[in-house]
């Protein structure tokens, strides 16, 4: 690995003196020593305080071969931050009264779901299985429909009922594949245009989009996996309410501040959002079938919100979520009290590993459910 580049693009605040006591020279020290340790070449931060952005800044390289260095304008994917995204703007038709969380997929589709099965939303293997009738956005939504991630990771790569629905969390992306279809066949909306308003725009979210645009191609981050391999960034055509969305440390930096202020959604809703939904006992996430208890997880509270994962940390409430794929690793946490958030993308696998320490420098101690999320802790949890 060619040595580290570290470019800081912008740093908006200081820290405040409630965040922790290392300040935010002393943060880019440890990015810079972490990173290289474990030969991430390239991640991004940035830290929100009382709901106000106070430091953004990218690290390293968006593409090592060509010595390009990563900036907080660089487009990078989103992976399942997307979820969130689009659960806020669901959340958005919630307050207007154009969807009901609780409403049958039969009242919210003109058809019934079976018959649905072009455009990438097939969901004619269940015909035979009456369960799909019990479906809500909100069990979509808290991860509770009983399906597999994908639909390709089962054996025959079929779609299928795993148990009842909404009788216990296990990830899915096939769930938010049904939540789109509900918007576009049953809302009669236009899920990428729909984001692009409701969130986006409203947000400043200048250099994000839920498809390519051939504007991010000047700077944009190619992707590294576990072992270094080089993954060119994958310039997705198609609209998926999964994990289609590209994006910047400085949009979702924007993003998520507006979102743990509250912004662009009603009380009722912004407390929706981060409500626990559903207790979550699985020992991690992935695999998403597994139903081994973990005990501690009620300890802390671990549930399901609505796209967001909520646990009771030793600050108060606290919530987050992940976005992954074999060459991203993006995290955001967010505490309730003071509005403290830390947001992490990387074009790097690598990153995650190092994640633990790096929430700790920005928000201090925490009762993140680092395991859960990750799995045994393979990675390294203490500052350099």
């Amino acid at each position: 690995m060619p040595k580290l580049f570290i470019l800081t693009t912008f740093t908006l605040a200081a820290l405040c003196g409630g965040c922790a006591t290392r300040g935010p020279d002393r943060l880019d020290q440890h990015v810079h020593a972490l990173m290289q340790r474990e030969s991430v070449n390239g991640m991004a931060i940035a830290v929100i305080d009382g709901g106000k952005v106070s430091k953004v800044t990218a690290y390293g390289w968006r593409n090592v071969e060509r010595k390009q260095p990563l900036t907080t304008d660089t487009v990078m994917y989103g992976a399942s931050l997307t979820k969130a995204a689009f659960s806020t703007m669901l959340l958005q038709l919630v307050d207007e009264g154009k969807l009901d969380l609780d409403a049958p997929v039969t009242k919210l589709l003109p058809r019934p779901l079976p018959e649905y099965r072009a455009n990438g939303a097939d969901f004619s293997d269940l015909a035979t299985d009456p369960r799909w009738r019990q479906l809500t956005p909100r069990m979509l939504l808290n991860h509770s429909s009983g399906f597999a991630n994908f639909r390709w990771l089962e054996p025959d790569q079929k779609l299928r009922f795993h148990f009842a629905p909404g009788s216990r969390y296990a990830y899915s992306g096939e769930g938010f594949y049904l939540l789109q279809l509900i918007v576009e066949q049953g809302l009669g909306l236009d899920t990428g245009a729909e984001m692009q308003r409701r969130v986006f725009d409203r947000y400043g979210m200048a250099r994000t989009s839920m498809r390519w645009r051939s504007d991010f191609a000047g700077n944009l981050a190619d992707g590294y996996t576990i072992d270094g391999t080089f993954e060119p960034h994958d310039q997705r055509s198609k609209v998926r309410a999964a994990g289609s969305m590209d994006t910047t440390i400085a949009d979702q930096a924007r993003l998520w501040a507006a979102v743990v202020r509250g912004d662009g959604l009603s009380a009722a809703a912004r407390a929706e959002l981060v409500r626990p939904q559903l207790a979550i006992d699985s020992r991690q996430q992935f695999p998403t079938l597994l139903e081994a208890v973990e005990p501690h997880h009620a300890a802390i509270g671990l549930a399901a919100g609505l796209g967001v994962v909520t646990f009771r940390d030793r600050s108060g409430p606290a919530w987050f979520k992940g976005g992954h794929n074999d060459s991203t690793g993006n995290m955001v946490i967010c505490l309730e009290r003071g509005q403290r958030c830390v947001v992490m993308l990387a074009n790097d696998v690598r990153a995650e590993r190092i994640y633990p320490a790096l929430a700790r420098l920005v928000l201090g101690e925490t009762d993140m459910p680092w395991g859960w999320e990750y799995g045994p802790p393979t990675f390294e949890s203490a500052p350099p």
